[in-house]
């Protein structure tokens, strides 16, 4: 196989592989599909294949691979579905609703043994790239602390968004739900998985009232991860003003982003050190400000797509996994650590603040814990585990919420 034959479920979100395709070598677009008649005959001027329906598309003949992008909150049962027809999947954000998902995601992965990535686009900016090198080379020393924000004042174009639906996903998800973008570059940086997490949020504001949202403005996640560091996370669609802004901390000192810069995304391509040679040295300024910039022509194509080029290295690194190269794909188990950070901390949120244990899902005898988990704030999939919207105005939780509560809390 010398190019990855892709389809792309759901064409909004899903250009970005389009565009990739047009610049990259290893893969090609075959097949597309969505419901929306006027994305489709757009398509049709490049040659693919257009489907309205996923039955018919998934048996496109020759496909390899699909790129998930439909709605968030329904990746992973589409993902399970393609992997069980024989297709390695690219999933957007988020990469499973509940934990009943996230289980049979994972041991669809692990019995169909197709490759499965996560399209995280903020670990692969510049800046976040970078750090991932310096973690990885001992320039920086081992993992201590991380920070990342994901700050988005979605209120300009939430209309949009949700096509005026108050019952779209978007106007329903709980504060800590959309996590990855900030927790992503922390785990993927770090490499250590996150075992605890204390959950918080802003109230309820008039910006989240204005889009119809019952959301808390912003999450924030305390973590904890196995080495001992600690990493902090804020997302969030409620605010005033955009941040997209990524911190580490290594035993031999600290890497950042720019805290503003000119134009969207521009800040992510900067970074700024100030590292020692060797532990236990202290140079006070022993800073430097650099713009990372490989010199291959991947790098330079990267440039041209969204997020920093961080839209380009997602779909790169899926495809070299297919082709059997070196890559730096995010696999399941590292998906379900990023997400499970933000699950945990609403059920923290929901508890009052008190401290919750993160699944590994590695441990097959540890999920067997949590195969019947439905808890979100989807009413289509949670059953009787409806989750209340924030964490402050939602009156009195059912006992079989409270249960599952305890059940999540980390035992001092």
């Amino acid at each position: 196989m010398e190019k990855v034959r892709i389809g792309i479920f759901g064409l909004g979100r899903g250009g970005f592989a389009r565009e990739y395709c047009a610049k990259a070598g290893n893969a090609e677009i075959v097949a597309v599909c969505d419901r929306n008649q006027t994305m489709l005959d757009r398509y049709k001027q490049y040659g693919y294949a257009t489907y309205d329906n996923w039955d018919d598309f998934i048996k496109h003949d020759g496909l390899d691979a699909v790129v998930l992008a439909n709605f968030a909150t329904e990746h992973a049962p589409f993902a399970i579905k393609a992997m069980k027809e024989g297709k390695h999947v690219l999933s957007e954000v988020n990469p499973f609703n509940n934990l009943k998902e996230g289980i049979e995601l994972i041991e669809a992965v692990e019995e169909t043994g197709k490759v499965y990535a996560y399209a995280e686009n903020y670990c692969y900016m510049p800046c976040n790239i970078e750090m991932t090198r310096l973690i990885r080379s001992g320039e920086i020393g081992n993992f201590e602390y991380g920070e990342g924000e994901y700050l988005h004042n979605c209120e300009p174009g939430w209309a949009g968004h949700t096509a005026a639906n108050p019952n779209h996903w978007r106007n329903h998800m709980y504060s800590t739900f959309y996590c990855t973008h900030s927790i992503g570059p922390i785990v993927h940086n770090s490499g250590q998985r996150p075992v605890k997490v204390t959950g918080f949020e802003v109230a309820h504001n008039d910006r989240m009232k204005r889009m119809n949202s019952a959301s808390g403005p912003i999450g924030i996640e305390m973590i904890e991860f196995e080495n001992g560091g600690i990493g902090k996370s804020i997302h969030g669609v409620g605010v005033s003003k955009n941040s997209y802004w990524f911190c580490l901390y290594g035993s031999k000192g600290r890497a950042e982003s720019l805290r503003e810069a000119t134009g969207e995304h521009q800040n992510i391509k900067f970074i700024h050190t100030n590292i020692d040679e060797y532990e236990g040295q202290n140079i006070y300024f022993n800073e430097k400000m650099y713009q990372p910039l490989p010199s291959s022509q991947m790098s330079l194509d990267a440039n041209s797509l969204g997020h920093g080029g961080g839209d380009f290295f997602t779909m790169y690194h899926f495809c070299e996994k297919i082709l059997g190269r070196e890559n730096d794909s995010i696999d399941v188990y590292e998906a379900a650590d990023m997400f499970l950070c933000g699950m945990f901390a609403y059920r923290s949120i929901l508890a009052g603040g008190i401290p919750m244990r993160i699944p590994n899902l590695r441990d097959k005898a540890e999920r067997d814990l949590w195969r019947d988990d439905t808890a979100s704030t989807d009413a289509k999939t949670a059953g009787d585990l409806l989750l209340p919207e924030n964490g402050r105005d939602h009156g009195e939780l059912s006992d079989k919420i409270k249960a599952l509560l305890e059940k999540s809390a980390y035992k001092i």
